[in-house]
């Protein structure tokens, strides 16, 4: 017997879209694949040169569960300079990706039958997480009138006696929104006045193109008692595989999601966290570069998008992803976003993830973590399908 809270879990689709991408590649079919959001750069030579030397130094002993000291003052003061948040070294919490202390945030702030807002379009593992908890995901639909920005007036709608959480997801994937600081200043109200916690998702926070990123715990001191801002070096510095996460938390809190790390996961990869640290204290330059090079590929490819017909497109302010609408291409043969992602794979040889999988069903998400080359290759394809 499986038990019903495992039943009720659904595989990452995103990951799932990559394999049969990879399984299509080994049969000899070449696969354009913007469905994994996963940065195509190479890592900075410098954050690559820390992590050697670390290994040649010996390096590779247990560390704190929380992260080691060096990495928690490097990320302290990170939080300072670019975020104009205080935080010390014990209200800090570094794990294997932001996704473990997202899960551990969740069993600490819900109890069984709690509800956790989750705005909509939202990211893939943020229900399972809240189910797997015992909580409910209420899903708070974001306009596409309104470029996906989720309003404090919308998301007052669905709070009641049961809300424990909202997760702010800015920029958002998949729609790439990064909400204002005029509507956050009314979101972080409303939270505060009904006693809910805040989850900022900030990974994609330094992939801004058009705006400024602002972190909702900056408000003010009441806010931040309130907020988890959680980040990670694995889109800034393209180091998914490195695996490293990390939040900024009370101490109150932060003591309680490190014991339940302690069970989950144990440590952080210790050359990861050393490597990590030079990421975060080192040369800023390859960033710059990285934003320079995806804001290019975003105008190219959305330009590109908007010209087909049937397909429209907002341009997102953050992130590497775009998030077309194409229901108006959808027909008796391809009635849905899971249908319309199959014929695009099966077809067009090109990977991209279902709306559905995102609570909406009329989308298809392509990331642009990928060469302008294989971003023309994806437009001509679109172009040759749907003429």
């Amino acid at each position: 017997m499986l038990s019903r809270r495992i039943q009720r879990m659904t595989p990452s689709p995103t990951l799932s879209l990559n394999a049969q991408a990879d399984e299509m590649r080994d049969q000899g079919i070449d696969v354009v694949n913007m469905a994994v959001g996963q940065p195509d750069f190479p890592v900075p030579k410098h954050i690559k040169k820390a992590a050697q030397k670390a290994a040649r130094d010996g390096n590779g002993k247990y560390t704190p569960a929380i992260g080691t000291m060096p990495l928690r003052k490097a990320i302290k003061q990170k939080f300072a300079r670019e975020n104009n948040l205080s935080y010390q070294e014990d209200e800090i919490v570094v794990a294997t990706g932001a996704k473990p202390i997202l899960f551990a945030a969740l069993l600490t702030l819900t109890n069984p039958g709690d509800d956790v807002l989750v705005p909509a379009p939202y990211w893939v593992t943020y229900p399972d997480d809240i189910r797997l908890c015992g909580a409910h995901p209420v899903f708070i639909p974001a306009r596409e009138d309104d470029g996906f920005e989720i309003k404090a007036d919308t998301i007052k709608q669905y709070i009641t006696e049961k809300t424990a959480v909202l997760i702010l997801n800015d920029p958002s994937n998949p729609t790439g929104v990064v909400i204002s600081e005029e509507e956050k200043r009314k979101i972080a109200a409303l939270c505060i006045k009904h006693n809910i916690w805040i989850i900022a998702d900030e990974i994609y926070e330094r992939l801004t193109y058009d705006t400024q990123h602002y972190s909702i715990a900056r408000i003010n001191d009441e806010v931040w008692e309130k907020t988890i801002t959680l980040n990670g070096v694995s889109k800034t510095y393209a180091m998914p595989g490195w695996r490293i996460g990390y939040a900024g938390m009370p101490q109150s809190i932060a003591k309680h999601i490190g014991g339940a790390l302690s069970h989950i996961t144990g440590n952080p990869n210790t050359l990861a966290q050393i490597a990590s640290i030079e990421a975060l204290n080192g040369p800023q330059d390859d960033v710059e570069k990285m934003r320079h090079i995806y804001q290019k590929r975003r105008d190219y490819f959305i330009q590109g998008l908007n010209k087909i017909p049937g397909i429209r497109c907002v341009k997102p302010g953050g992130a590497f992803y775009l998030y077309p609408n194409m229901s108006a291409l959808y027909n008796d043969a391809t009635t849905n976003s899971q249908d319309m992602a199959t014929l695009l794979l099966e077809k067009a040889h090109i990977a991209a993830v279902p709306g559905n999988a995102f609570g909406s069903d009329e989308h298809i998400r392509f990331s642009f973590a990928t060469s302008e080359e294989r971003i023309n290759m994806c437009l001509a394809r679109l172009e040759n399908i749907f003429r």
